[in-house]
């Protein structure tokens, strides 16, 4: 009898053991580098991560789980892995982890690139949409588009005439070009307190540095108390304040104008506009109109100042490319002061050349991170639910199986070719894919393409003196976009037909 008292409790609690390792062998997790202890695999993404997850793929396969902290976080390195996670299983991988530097820069998730999938996020997209992206909308920029492109061309002009052999740093241009053309789309004619171009500038600095940042409670939740206690979001919180600042001036200057539209008008109108719509779906808080702006100011200058930045590096790197495209776009435009954007349809080796620049150097290399939201399988491993997921298009844009010498720049393998950006082609998704998919893509390229257009159209560009193409540093800055390490620097000298 008392053999059976200690035998039972011993009985059930072995049988308890085995069913609790039967179920964990039953879970298939994808395959793993080694980790070490409580930091995971954070000592191996390295100041490039983009580089270094390539590395680790290469090795561990294209659906791989690292533990960064306590976070268990898929990383994805093939087009068809893509696939399954941006079209099979699209609704799973939707949402976006809280990641705590956003939270204090958009106001608490309120924007729409890092919003949790919900309701929220429907209405953020379809306000942006339909006031800003689609299609009529960026046609109806056209006019304001071909303005700022001109006022750049201007000012390169003015300079070469004032200092016809001193270099221009293209980077610094190109940045305040790209600040210019975004604050006109979405806060009308640029007017406002002279400096706030720069302010702005400023400020999307800051916010890429802290979003691409090591934040202690995005990798370990459990020490979130730290955070307050060592006020390790104390600088995330400045800067906060310094766009709260700004912003609320903005949208002070325009409700002044009490709903009058002009041809003007820009986003912060139309939201201004919808916040007093009763039919709205939403209530239209200034912290989200806010939290938008925040989110939109830094996508729209971000994106398209790398694109135009790399563009013109790999142009002077390649001569005999710089070449074909100046012939292209001369022989299309002959005659004229500037390129319009009519003339763009007839210009496909611009288009490839884009392409290509988006292919070797995509301003979002990891794209944003998803989360999931439910457990699923892949390829017969098991994903299990609040695994966050990277997505290493720098990877896919590389892959050797897929792209022929990638390595290289060759415009040339996007003539006659019908893969896209639009999220289809799995294999070149710089602007993402399904549901979360950058509605401003549309946005971007027209901007890109009307302005590097110009570029070589009305100057002949070289490199500062005794560089030669090959000294081209194209080496990468660290980050959350992949921008230039160092400035480009050109000469530019008027192009007279």
């Amino acid at each position: 009898m008392h053999a059976f008292l200690w035998l039972a409790p011993l009985t059930l609690l072995l049988l308890t053991i085995k069913l609790i390792l039967s179920k964990r062998s039953s879970v298939r997790l994808p395959p793993s580098p080694w980790k070490l202890p409580f930091i995971g695999n954070l000592h191996q993404l390295g100041l490039l991560p983009h580089q270094s997850l390539d590395k680790l793929a290469k090795k561990h396969g294209p659906l791989m789980l690292l533990k960064l902290g306590q976070v268990p976080t898929l990383v994805v390195s093939s087009s068809q892995m893509a696939r399954e996670i941006l079209k099979t299983h699209d609704l799973i991988f939707a949402s976006r982890p809280i990641l705590r530097t956003a939270e204090i820069l958009f106001y608490g998730g309120k924007d729409m690139g890092f919003a949790q999938y919900g309701e929220h996020w429907r209405q953020m997209r379809k306000i942006c949409v339909i006031n800003l992206f689609n299609a009529k909308k960026v046609q109806s920029f056209q006019a304001a588009r071909e303005e700022e492109v001109a006022h750049l061309m201007d000012k390169i002009s003015q300079a070469c005439s004032l200092h016809p052999l001193e270099p221009l740093n293209m980077s610094q241009v190109l940045n305040l070009f790209s600040n210019d053309i975004t604050c006109r789309a979405l806060m009308g004619k640029f007017s406002g307190e002279e400096g706030r171009n720069i302010l702005f500038h400023k400020l999307i600095e800051e916010n890429i540095l802290l979003l691409s940042g090591f934040n202690l409670v995005d990798y370990f939740p459990s020490l979130g108390w730290l955070s307050s206690l060592l006020g390790l979001d104390e600088r995330a919180k400045r800067i906060s304040s310094k766009w709260e600042a700004v912003l609320c001036q903005i949208i002070q200057e325009h409700s002044i104008r009490n709903g009058e539209k002009t041809k003007d008008d820009g986003f912060v109108d139309s939201l201004l506009s919808l916040q007093k719509d009763p039919n709205m779906e939403i209530s239209l808080t200034d912290e989200i109109i806010k939290a938008l702006l925040v989110d939109l100011i830094g996508a729209g200058i971000d994106t398209t100042y790398i694109a135009l930045e790399w563009s013109m590096s790999e142009l002077i790197k390649n001569p005999q490319i710089m070449r074909k495209l100046q012939d292209e776009v001369r022989g299309v435009a002959f005659g004229q002061s500037m390129v319009k954007e009519e003339d763009l349809s007839k210009m496909c080796y611009l288009t490839s050349v884009i392409k290509e620049v988006l292919r070797l150097h995509p301003p979002n290399p990891l794209l944003l991170p998803r989360e999931s939201m439910d457990s699923c399988q892949i390829e017969g491993y098991d994903i299990p639910r609040k695994t966050r997921v990277v997505i290493n298009f720098w990877s896919i844009a590389r892959d050797p199986k897929i792209w022929d010498y990638p390595e290289e720049f060759r415009p040339e393998r996007f003539i006659d070719n019908p893969i896209d950006f639009k999220g289809q082609d799995y294999e070149y998704i710089p602007f993402g894919s399904g549901r979360r998919v950058c509605p401003g893509m549309q946005f971007a390229i027209s901007v890109i393409e009307l302005a590097l257009a110009n570029l070589v159209y009305r100057f002949d560009w070289k490199l500062v003196d005794g560089m030669v193409p090959e000294e081209v540093d194209m080496t990468e800055s660290p980050g959350l976009t992949m921008r230039m390490k160092n400035n480009l620097y050109l000469v530019a000298n008027s192009w007279v037909p």
